[in-house]
């Protein structure tokens, strides 16, 4: 884990930045703007690369806190699969589903 908390607040950071893609590209398709429509596109990549980057630095963490058989991991994979399939974010939703998994056993 990295004394800078720098990977979670990446993880974080790159929800966000999805979010934004998707209510840009939600804009430009009501709008008809491309430069709108490629700004969301150019988001959504961005976060989702911010995303995996920050998640690698993550999974050995998750996988010991689960294994500790926390229930409120597995709470956290509740909230956090919801918000994936809200936002539209599938990384976001399996990572809840992971956790929910993990966090159960």
């Amino acid at each position: 884990m990295s004394s800078s908390g720098k990977e979670q607040a990446s993880l974080t950071g790159g929800h966000v930045q999805y979010v934004k893609g998707v209510a840009e590209e939600a804009i430009g398709s009501v709008t008809g703007s491309k430069a709108w429509q490629q700004s969301g596109q150019e988001d959504k990549q961005a976060a989702v690369d911010e995303m995996r980057a920050a998640s690698s630095d993550r999974k050995e963490a998750q996988e010991q806190r689960a294994a500790s058989g926390s229930s409120w991991v597995a709470k956290e994979g509740i909230v956090e699969s919801a918000a994936g399939k809200l936002s539209g974010c599938e990384g976001m939703k399996q990572e809840g589903e992971m956790k929910k998994q993990g966090g159960s056993q």
